[in-house]
Formats: C-alpha cells, structure tokens, sequence
C-alpha cells in the first residue's frame, strides 16, 4: 500500500490508475463498519483508495476534536491487510492551506436536526469531501449509514456540484450486542457501554411502530418510552423524518422514514438510525 501526505503525489499516482477507482474516506481510529465499506470497495472497483483525516472543521468544539481517538500505525496495517492500493495521509496544512476560506454547505440538509445542534458540522464534512472528491477523483465513494444525514448531505453536494462521484451507502454495522459500530465507543467506560444498548432497542421499538402503521407522533413514543428507562442516556433527541428529504412528518407516513436518535453517556455523544417502511409505502 501506497501512503501519500503530499496532494501532487497522490495525483501523479491516480493517474496511473486504470479502471474503476473507489475511495473509502475515513477519520481514523478505524473498526468493522470501515472495513466493510473497503470490503465493497474492493469487491466492485479496480481500485481502492482511503484517506484518513481528522477534519477540525467538523468540530464545534476544541476539546472534542482533542479526545477523538487516533491511532494511525494499527489503521495502516488494517487498511494495508484489506487491500488498500493507496492512503491519503494529509495534515491540516496540506487540506487547508495559509488563506483558504471556501466553504461548501447544503443549507437544506445541514442546518437542521443534528446540524442545529452543532452548528457548522456539515459544512466542515461537505467541504472536506468536496476537496477528497477533487484530489482523488474516484468514480464511486463509500459511506456508513449510521451517519444518515451526513450520507444525505454528500450526496446531495456530489449531485449538484457535478462531480461524477457515485455515492454508496453502506448498512450500519453493529456489534454482537447491537451498538452501532463508532470510533468514540472506545471513549464508553465499562458502566456506560450497557446503558448505550438502550439506542438499538428503542430503534427497534420505534421500527416496529412504524412498520404496523403507526403516526409520527406515536413512532416517536415508541422511541421515548424506551429510551425513558435508561437514567444514563442524557439529553435524547428523537426525529422521525422523511428517509429521503429528512423533511418533517405528520400523521401516518406513507413513504419510508429514518428514526434518527442521538444521546449522551457521559461526555459522549452516541447517535443511532433506522430506515423503517409503514405499511402504505
């Protein structure tokens, strides 16, 4: 596996590649649900790039982006075992340079539910894979599920900036006992890990709700009820959205949803989401 810092050599290098190329973009610190989507990448394309970045920009919060874990020498290995032809490897200097201040934003799909509580966060994303899109140039890139609206604001910035880029997204990956697959579990006390369980059974709960016909109102109960019986699970949101547009619902929905949770255990902010279909659609 190739490991480039420097954009120009990754350039040089993606020219030579012939073929259909895919890119797995990633923040580091890498688990089962990253290695999926290299797995897809490496089943369907000629070949496979991933880049890790810890991009400040999509942290409200200085602190934050201090404790997201990073452990750049076992994600190599990981990525270099699964077949990875080349890595993007760039610092901060090298993505945002001395004066750079273009930003991309999709107001629609950022500014609300979790884009109202970190203000800016998807710009930060859309920005930063609007310029991996343009140094790598790859024809399909990979993305998880669990980060639903995240997956719906790339597509959208892919689709109306023209960049040719198809964009995959991937089930969540869960663990044998059901939490959603994420980089800052490791950031989980052993006290706290049990009580975030709590977000796959009320997604279950809120599923199951929808799938017999539920309103909105009474999907979103479904969630809450269960959510209500773990003291630990702090501050929850629960939104019940448009799976396509993250438009909001009333009454009964007749199109399939995304029942998106988020949730802090301790200082951890845990998200979670299920795409669920009522009956009528």
């Amino acid at each position: 596996m190739d490991v480039f810092k420097d954009i120009a050599a990754l350039r040089a290098a993606r020219a030579d590649m012939r073929g259909r190329v895919g890119l797995v973009p990633t923040m580091g610190y890498l688990h089962d649900g990253h290695m999926a989507l290299v797995a897809a990448a490496r089943a369907h394309c000629d070949h496979v790039l991933a880049s890790i970045f810890v991009n400040p920009r999509q942290f409200g919060e200085a602190a934050d982006l201090a404790a997201y874990p990073r452990d750049v020498e076992r994600d190599m290995a990981l990525l270099q075992d699964a077949g990875v032809d080349a890595l993007f490897l760039p610092g901060v200097e090298a993505m945002y340079p001395a004066g750079a201040e273009t930003v991309v934003t999709v107001p629609s799909l950022s500014d609300r539910l979790m884009g109202a509580l970190r203000p800016g966060h998807f710009e930060g994303v859309a920005t930063v894979v609007c310029k991996l899109f343009n140094i790598t140039r790859p024809d399909v890139a990979y993305f998880g599920e669990k980060d639903y609206q995240q997956l719906l604001v790339i597509r959208r910035m892919a689709a109306d900036l023209d960049t040719g880029v198809e964009v995959v997204g991937l089930p969540t990956v869960r663990d044998a006992d059901g939490l959603a697959l994420s980089s800052r579990n490791v950031r989980l006390s052993p006290s706290q890990r049990q009580p975030a369980l709590v977000l796959n059974r009320a997604l279950d709960a809120a599923a199951e709700a929808t799938e017999r016909g539920a309103p909105v109102d009474d999907i979103r109960e479904a969630a809450a009820q269960l959510l209500a019986t773990e003291p630990q699970a702090d501050a929850p949101g629960i939104d019940v959205q448009d799976a396509a547009t993250l438009s909001d619902l009333k009454g009964r929905p007749n199109a399939p949803v995304v029942i998106l949770l988020t949730a802090r255990f301790g200082d951890v902010l845990l998200i979670d989401q299920r795409v669920a279909t009522p009956p009528t659609a």
